[in-house]
């Protein structure tokens, strides 16, 4: 695995993020930093994915800072934001086109990214990347495929566009498993908030990542049925970069739909796009 060295300075900032979003004493703030630019340093000389890389970083800072969900308040808001959002987008969503197109801009709320901010104004921020649409879009291609869907969440505030869109698939028939965080990581999505919005009660299976304290997916860590309902999908929806950053090395998947904004330089250079693009795009093994 050959990893961007710019990654370094971004999984940095999240480490200073969560020292930050800890309250933890200052004081020995550089005991902690001297720390993770340590276990990076040994972790980029591994054969790992960025994403178990970023993985293996924040356990064990969580581990020093003896806070295992530094990100939960930021959560909150990014929730009760969305909604209001929606809420107010909610006649004008009515494609499928357009329920996407929500859901990878709900995806630009993340606190994760180094040189990526989250706009004060997350309201006029939205309307204005609605109006954008995606500079790539299959949705025409996806669509078709959309029976029996594995759909891996990404984001806390964005699963209530990912909610808005899977309310629709299934009116139009489709069968989803939804797929969250086994255990709370950076600013993701986990088995609580999904119940919080009665997700459960929507689609047809709710499972986790089954991998702890782990960002993206591992197949090694899968539960059986979470294996089983990948076998016998028709598609994959795929939210985020770290998942993306996953599902790229796995064979022999069913096609997978990435719906992502790219929010990071080395990811929208392999994508092809500008920083900042928002993508729904499909991809066959």
């Amino acid at each position: 695995m050959i990893h961007d060295p710019r990654c370094y300075d971004c999984l940095l900032s999240r480490v200073d993020l969560e020292i930050e979003l800890a309250n933890y004493d200052l004081k020995r703030k550089p005991d902690i930093i001297a720390h993770a630019d340590e276990l990076i340093r040994f972790l980029h000389k591994t054969p790992w994915t960025h994403p178990m890389i970023a993985s293996a970083l924040h356990r064990a800072m969580y581990q020093w800072l003896q806070n295992y969900d530094p990100f939960y308040a930021l959560k909150q808001v990014s929730e009760e934001v969305s909604i209001e959002i929606l809420k107010a987008m909610s006649g004008h969503l009515t494609s499928f086109r357009e329920h996407v197109t929500a859901s990878v801009i709900g995806n630009m709320f993340d606190y994760g990214v180094k040189d990526h901010e989250v706009s004060k104004d997350f309201v006029s921020y939205f309307n204005q990347e609605f109006i954008k649409g995606l500079a790539v879009d299959d949705t025409d291609r996806i669509l078709p495929l959309c029976n029996e869907i594995v759909y891996f969440t990404d984001n806390c505030g964005e699963i209530v566009f990912d909610q808005a869109l899977i309310s629709w698939l299934i009116a139009h028939g489709s069968s989803i498993t939804l797929v969250v965080r086994d255990k709370p990581i950076l600013n993701d999505a986990t088995m609580e908030d999904a119940i919080r919005l009665g997700l459960d009660k929507q689609v047809t299976r709710l499972l986790t990542t089954g991998a702890g304290i782990e960002h993206g997916v591992r197949f090694d860590l899968m539960s059986d049925e979470l294996l089983l309902a990948l076998d016998r999908c028709s598609l994959i929806i795929s939210k985020g970069m770290a998942n993306y950053e996953s599902l790229r090395e796995e064979q022999g998947l069913p096609p997978v739909a990435y719906l992502l904004a790219a929010k990071c330089d080395p990811i929208a250079e392999e994508l092809g796009v500008s920083r900042g693009d928002k993508l729904a795009l499909l991809r066959n093994a």
